[in-house]
């Protein structure tokens, strides 16, 4: 996993940038990040229901932060072995 995927798929977000944001669905490594950009991507698309997308970017968000904190506490700990 790279801290630099979730970095990315968040400024994507909140940039609007859906293209760049499917780029970074298919080239990433992180399974759950990609399945929850899927889902978000797709509802975004075809979902008439606002609440679904809204569901979904939450989703996404909350994975994103949730990633990076584990992924910081994980480098940190890798730095002190």
């Amino acid at each position: 996993m790279n801290i630099v995927d979730y970095d990315k798929a968040l400024y994507y977000t909140h940039r609007s940038q859906w293209d760049n944001l499917l780029i970074l669905m298919v080239r990433t490594n992180d399974d759950f990040l990609s399945k929850k950009i899927e889902h978000f991507l797709h509802a975004y698309n075809f979902e008439k229901d606002y609440s679904v997308i809204e569901k979904h970017l939450y989703s996404l968000l909350r994975y994103i932060d949730h990633a990076s904190e584990f992924k910081e506490v994980d480098q940190e700990i890798t730095a002190l072995m």
